[in-house]
Formats: structure tokens, sequence, C-alpha cells
């Protein structure tokens, strides 16, 4: 579960952020654009570029590492649909336990920045309050949303409950020539629904003809009878 807790950071905290945010989106953009895109391979990724990205963009260990997750990630969801990784956006950054800490005492989050780590309060409403008291979350998103305000996205692991046994459950089957025949035995026959579909999809394909040809009269009376029929006028006698 992700719970979505807001920040108020202070101008010069803000500053931080955002100056987080852009070297990440920065550090994604210069790896997808000097690794051939057809690697994948977090691993291969930070054989060939590990150093080279930490020094030119000044991230922490992990956060350069979480920047080779990011591109291999997108690389592999564009692959997947077809697509082609385009840009990188400075709204969010991928956090560990690393680099992440929760503080149930004060509600608050320890987050590493570009230059050092920063403490944030939570706003939390009731519900949040519930589903954090006692967790012990060790990764979270921080990001910008498109309003301008900040929110820490906190992953929780909620603890399923036990599946209650099935009791009296039939399977039911839908068709054309029957509309429903159950696993018990009985059945539904859907011959009238079937005429009634028939008969009305042969006068639409009447009336369509009609409103194709015919006099200007006759083809504005076809037009309306067809609006009728798809309930878009009213309801049909």
């Amino acid at each position: 579960m992700t719970l979505v807790c807001k920040i108020q950071p202070t101008d010069e905290e803000a500053q931080h952020i955002d100056a987080t945010l852009q070297a990440f989106a920065d550090a994604c953009a210069y790896i997808h654009a000097t690794i051939p895109e057809r690697i994948v391979n977090v691993m291969r990724m930070q054989a060939m570029l590990y150093y080279d990205v930490r020094g030119k963009f000044g991230l922490s260990s992990n956060l350069t590492q979480q920047a080779f997750r990011r591109v291999s990630g997108n690389r592999k969801t564009a692959k997947a649909n077809g697509d082609t990784v385009t840009a990188f956006d400075p709204t969010s950054i991928q956090y560990d336990q690393r680099i992440f800490s929760f503080q149930a005492r004060d509600w608050s989050v320890s987050l590493t920045l570009l230059q050092s780590r920063r403490h944030f309060r939570l706003f939390l409403g009731n519900y949040q309050r519930g589903k954090l008291k006692g967790a012990k979350p060790t990764s979270a998103q921080l990001c910008k949303h498109r309003d301008g305000s900040y929110a820490v996205h906190i992953q929780v692991k909620v603890p399923l409950p036990d599946p209650t046994p099935p009791r009296d459950v039939i399977g039911v089957n839908l068709g054309r020539t029957d509309i429903a025949h159950t696993s018990e035995g009985q059945r539904w026959d859907g011959g009238d629904i079937r005429r009634c579909r028939d008969r009305f999809s042969r006068l639409r394909g009447a009336l369509q003809r009609k409103a194709s040809k015919g006099t200007r009269s006759t083809r504005r009376r076809c037009r309306q009878l067809l609006d009728r029929l798809s309930g878009r006028g009213g309801v049909f006698p």
C-alpha cells in the first residue's frame, strides 16, 4: 500500500529538493543518452557509467544507483509497450532504507538530498496515521506534484486477511442461445431477446437505407426514428 503524505518544506528546503530532483533527472537523461538503448540490465549499466554519473551530478551512491534503476525500468516498460523513452522529468525519486527513514514518534521522515540529509514533518490525516502506526516502512518516493506541492509516497506492507471459505457458489455461463446457464443445471432461454434484437436490427437497417434516399422529409423522419431507437431522442413506442 502507498500512502501519500504531504510535506511543507521551507523555501530553502524546497530549493534543495528541486535541485536534487533536477540532478536526478539530468543523471537519468545522461545515462539514457550515453548507454545504448538495447542495454537494460542495471548491473551492466552501472559497470559502464557509475563513477562518471556520480562525479558529474553530485548524487550520493544510492541516488546514483536509483538513477540507473529508473532508466532500466523505463526502458523495459517502453519496450514492453512498443514505445521509446523520450524524457525524464524532475518530479520524483525512489528511496530505499539506506536513504529514507520514518520516525513515528514525531511523524517525520529523513531523506538524503543532493547536499545533505534532511528531516521533514509529515502532515497526515487519521487514515494515514492509522496505517503508519506500528509500521516500519523501508521505501518511499519523493514527489513534486503538478500544483507545486511536495509529498512523500510511503510504501507500507499491509497483512492480507485470511481468505473466507466460499459457500453456496455456482458458476453461470452467459451466451446468446441461452442467456444464462448455471452449473446446477438451470437455464434461461434467450429466444425472446434474440428475436427482439434481430427485429430492431432489421428496423435500423431499413431506416438507415431510407435515411440516405427519398425525399427530404422522409430522410429527416428516418433520422429522428434512428435517434429514438438509439436512446438519444426519447422512448420508442
